[in-house]
């Protein structure tokens, strides 16, 4: 179970951190995790924005590098999306993903994820 959180309503340039709280089973480590976050605005596709892999490689959309951190706390079954130089382009409901199985050509692809968030709310007004 995953559950995303940090959403807002914020001006051009500012800034915003989501996280994203796993519920893994006792068994199953966080860190095994690939974790990913994607964003779908009204009327559009959901897009990949950023993964964490679980040796903490990090892979970004292109119209995010720059702007966007993404980072992992496996103490606290925590992932995090800080995201600085906020665009309107950017206003779209976040969903945090995640997934063990799946392998880096998958990352992009929402198909490729198991388990999905509930989705916070991000507005960027000009």
């Amino acid at each position: 179970q995953l559950q995303a959180s940090g959403g807002g309503s914020v001006q051009a340039g500012g800034s915003l951190r989501l996280s994203c709280a796993a519920s893994v089973p006792s068994t199953v480590s966080f860190r095994s995790y690939v974790m990913s976050w994607f964003r779908q605005a009204p009327g559009k596709e959901r897009e990949f924005v950023s993964a964490i892999n679980r040796d903490s490689r990090r892979f970004f959309a292109d119209d995010v590098k720059g702007r966007f951190t993404i980072s992992r706390d496996n103490a606290k079954n925590t992932v995090y999306l800080q995201m600085n130089s906020l665009k309107p382009e950017d206003t779209a409901v976040y969903y945090c993903a995640a997934d063990r199985q799946i392998i880096s050509s998958g990352y992009y692809g929402p198909h490729s994820y198991e388990f999905w968030g509930q989705g916070t709310q991000v507005t960027v007004s000009s």
